[in-house]
């Protein structure tokens, strides 16, 4: 513990990020810095994707678990490690500790994605003993660092410390190194800060014209709070779908670092974050997890200021669960005001949703969703109905149908409580 606290409080230096780089030279890719023609014509600009999502354990975590974990000492190293993660940082420790050939004790929030638990046990092998335990990051963190007091181990965090902090720094090194231009903009995400104070770090020394923008999601903005309060801030709830960067707390040594030297912080909601998952796919071929997503998400905020100018987003990472995709789909298409959700009151009599079908809903409206319970003894039976509009712009055309044809019903879209009871 004595040996943790004092790194972490020492200071984070451009000179250990560059001798990071060679110690990871041996287990981590040189991930590509590619165009986006794409995002160029979208945008008006150009845009590079550093493609983290292509690195050996599908994210940059490996950088900053293998950069500390290799410069314990013997006896840390015999006693074994211990690591709470939502996933990615997980897989980095354990194909570290594989590696190296250092027992680990991994601890996963129960929700984590299939995926990320298989990962974790196929990189690690027999060098890891998995922990799925608790709802979020924080419920597993708690029990993990209990767990590492007890069996007198060394804990790795997975951002507040400084060797994580210097090997995730080293994607600063690379995307300078590989961009043939000056960088205008740098979107970096920002879940626990590790990443994000690496990267800045980097970019301020050595390209300080360069605005660094940090993307978190909408439901989880535990920098942009502590910004605003000028002190960590740990936060009440979370939206934890974006699990790579659903944190209630931001790092302490990151904040101290990211309060001073980021240029800005913005949120992307979760919904659009999914249509970026989706369009990220159906268009470019490339698969991103929700954090991976985060920058690009971001790009249309930034729509008008980045015209004409050169923009680097990091892709985090890309370890999505197949599963996930309906949960993604639905996500995106009601933040595109595609996907509405009703309670209609039909009245009980043959027809009667005929009558719906035929006069009500517009030739491009689908019905991806009913549920109805007819009830004798009442004039009205509710139905639970989820429609898909072809154009977002096809529903108060809609609403106007419902009401010219003296349809009951409640919209349930805007009543978050009851549409996360039903749906």
């Amino acid at each position: 513990m004595a040996m943790e606290a004092e790194v972490k409080n020492s200071q984070v230096s451009l000179s250990n990020i560059k001798t990071a780089s060679f110690r990871l030279k041996a287990v981590v890719k040189e991930t590509p810095l590619t165009d986006s023609i794409r995002l160029n014509e979208r945008y008006d600009c150009k845009i590079m994707l550093k493609r983290e999502d292509l690195q050996t354990v599908r994210s940059y975590k490996i950088r900053g678990a293998y950069n500390m974990i290799s410069q314990l000492d013997e006896e840390q190293q015999k006693s074994g490690v211990v690591c709470a993660s939502a996933g990615n940082h997980a897989q980095g420790v354990a194909m570290s500790c594989s590696q190296l050939g250092i027992k680990a004790a991994i601890f996963m929030p129960e929700p984590t994605p299939g995926q990320k638990v298989n990962q974790v046990k196929m990189f690690g092998k027999d060098n890891v003993e998995l922990f799925l335990t608790g709802d979020t990051f924080d419920d597993a963190y708690k029990h993990a660092r209990h767990y590492c007091d007890q069996n007198n181990m060394t804990f790795i965090p997975p951002f507040d410390h400084k060797e994580i902090i210097e090997g995730q720094g080293t994607i600063g090194l690379e995307i300078l190194q590989d961009s043939p231009e000056e960088i205008d903009y740098l979107l970096v995400p920002v879940g626990g800060g590790g990443l994000a104070a690496g990267i800045t770090t980097v970019f301020k020394t050595l390209s300080p014209k360069t605005k660094v923008i940090g993307v978190e999601p909408l439901g989880a903005p535990s920098l942009t709070k502590s910004i605003e309060e000028g002190e960590v801030v740990t936060l009440d709830k979370i939206d934890k779908f974006v699990d790579g960067a659903a944190v209630k707390q931001i790092g302490s040594l990151n904040f101290e670092i990211l309060k001073d030297k980021i240029d800005r912080v913005i949120t992307v909601p979760e919904g659009q974050i999914c249509s970026t998952i989706l369009n990220l796919y159906n268009d470019d071929a490339i698969i991103v997890e929700p954090a991976g997503a985060l920058t690009v998400a971001a790009l249309e905020q930034l729509k008008d200021e980045i015209k004409g100018k050169t923009v680097v987003a990091v892709i985090s990472g890309s370890n999505n669960d197949i599963t996930r995709t309906e949960e993604i789909k639905e996500r995106a298409l009601l933040y595109e005001g595609l996907m509405h959700y009703f309670i209609v009151r039909f009245p009980q009599r043959a027809g009667a949703l005929r009558e719906f079908l035929t006069n009500v809903l517009g030739p491009g409206d689908d019905i991806v969703h009913f549920e109805y319970s007819k009830k004798n003894n009442r004039e009205q039976g509710p139905a639970l109905v989820g429609l898909e509009l072809k154009q977002a712009s096809d529903f108060n055309g809609l609403l106007k149908r419902m009401d010219s044809y003296n349809i009951t019903y409640e919209y349930l879209n805007e009543k978050q409580d009851l549409f996360q009871y039903l749906i």
